[in-house]
C-alpha cells in the first residue's frame, strides 16, 4: 500500500512540475499556437526571428498582394509590346547597362523617347520584384502552408529569368525568335500568378477536394496546351509582321514565312481552343460541378470572343499600334483566367477575408 501511495505521489509531482503540462495561457515564442480557421491567424513562420517584427498580415492584404502580382505580370506585357510597336527595343542599346557608359539614358545616345520607353520598361522589373517580395514576406509572416510558399517563390525566380532573356534579346539585336521567347515566359508567369491568387484565398487547414471530374480536368489540360499553341503561333505572326522593335531591322531579319498562312493557323488554333472551352462548360453544367469553374470558363469564352474581334480588325487595318497593344494585353489576361480555371478543379474551403 505504501508503494502505491509513493508511486501516486511521484506521478503527481512529475505532472505538476510544469515540464510536460501544456500551456493554457497566452501563446509565446516557445509555446505552440492553436490551429485557426483563418490562415492569417496561424502561428507565423520564424516568430522568433526578423519576421516577428513585421505586422501580422490579414487575409485581405494577402489577397490584395496576390492580385497585384497578377496585374503587374500582365502589365509588363503591355509595356513590353509598347516598346516593340514604338520601335524602342534598342533605345537602350546594351544590357544590363542602357548604353556603353551608363546604366541610365544619356542625352544624345539615341532618340530620347525611345530611351525613355525602353528604360521605363526595364524599371518596371523592380516593381514586379517588389510586389512578389512583399507577397512572399506576407505569406511567410502569416505562417501559410509550404506548398503555397513554394508556389510564390516561382515569381521572383521567373522575373529574374525573364530579365535575363530580355537582356539576351537586346544583345542579340532583337532577332525575331528571341523576341518571341521574351514574351512566352511572361505568359507562364501570368498563369502561375493567377493560380497563386486562387490558392492564397484558401484555408491552410482544409483538405483539397477535386470538384471537377477527372475527364473534364483532362479537357482543361488539353485546352491549356492548345492555348500554348495559340500563343506560340501569335509570336510567329509578330515575327513575320511589321513591328520588329527597331526601325533598323529590315525584312530580311524577320521570320521568312507567309504571314497570311501564319495568321490563319493562329486563328484556327484559337477556334479549337474556344470549342474545347464550350465543351468544358457543357460538361460542367451537365454534371452540376464547381460554380467558380463554370463562371471562369464563361468569362474565358467572352474574353476570347473579344480577342478574336481585335485580332481580325487589327489584321485588316494593317496592324495599328494601339490594337497590337490591346491584343497582347488581352492575351495575358486570357492566360491568367485560364490559370484560375485550372485552379478551380481542385479547391480548399475559402478563408474569411
Amino acid at each position: 500500500m505504501r508503494r502505491v501511495c509513493r508511486a501516486s505521489l511521484l506521478v503527481h509531482l512529475i505532472a505538476g512540475s510544469g515540464t510536460t503540462r501544456p500551456r493554457l495561457g497566452p501563446v509565446t515564442a516557445t509555446s505552440q499556437a492553436p490551429s485557426s480557421s483563418d490562415p492569417a491567424e496561424s502561428a507565423p513562420v520564424g516568430s522568433g526571428g526578423p519576421l516577428s517584427r513585421l505586422p501580422l498580415p490579414s487575409m485581405r492584404l494577402q489577397k490584395g498582394l496576390a492580385l497585384a502580382n497578377v496585374f503587374t505580370q500582365i502589365g509588363i506585357m503591355t509595356t513590353g509590346v509598347l516598346v516593340r510597336v514604338t520601335a524602342s527595343g534598342l533605345g537602350c542599346e546594351t544590357w544590363p547597362k542602357c548604353n556603353q557608359d551608363s546604366f541610365v539614358p544619356v542625352p544624345g545616345a539615341g532618340p530620347a523617347v525611345h530611351q525613355a520607353i525602353e528604360f521605363g520598361n526595364r524599371l518596371l522589373t523592380f516593381v514586379l520584384v517588389a510586389v512578389a517580395a512583399a507577397l512572399i514576406l506576407a505569406l511567410l509572416r502569416a505562417g501559410r502552408r509550404k506548398g503555397l510558399i513554394l508556389l510564390s517563390l516561382t515569381m521572383p525566380v521567373g522575373i529574374l529569368a525573364q530579365a535575363v532573356i530580355g537582356g539576351i534579346t537586346v544583345l542579340a539585336g532583337l532577332i525575331w525568335w528571341t523576341v518571341a521567347l521574351h514574351l512566352l515566359p511572361s505568359m507562364v508567369l501570368a498563369w502561375l500568378a493567377a493560380v497563386l491568387f486562387v490558392r492564397v484565398g484558401e484555408r491552410d487547414d482544409a483538405s483539397p477536394r477535386q470538384v471537377v471530374p477527372t475527364p473534364l480536368r483532362w479537357l482543361t489540360i488539353l485546352s491549356t496546351v492548345l492555348l500554348a499553341g495559340v500563343l506560340a503561333t501569335g509570336t510567329m505572326v509578330t515575327g513575320a509582321g511589321p513591328h520588329a522593335g527597331d526601325a533598323r531591322i529590315g525584312a530580311a531579319d524577320r521570320l521568312q514565312l507567309p504571314i497570311q498562312w501564319l495568321v490563319h493557323f493562329h486563328a484556327e488554333l484559337m477556334v479549337g481552343y474556344v470549342c474545347l472551352l464550350i465543351g468544358l462548360v457543357a460538361g460542367l453544367i451537365a454534371l452540376k460541378t464547381s460554380g467558380p469553374a463554370i463562371r471562369r470558363a464563361w468569362i474565358l469564352i467572352g474574353m476570347i470572343a473579344a480577342q478574336a474581334v481585335v485580332g481580325i480588325v487589327q489584321y485588316w487595318l494593317g496592324v495599328p499600334e494601339l490594337l497590337v497593344i490591346l491584343h497582347v494585353t488581352l492575351a495575358g489576361a486570357i492566360t491568367a483566367v485560364t490559370g484560375a480555371l485550372w485552379a478551380a478543379g481542385v479547391i480548399r474551403d475559402r478563408a474569411d477575408a
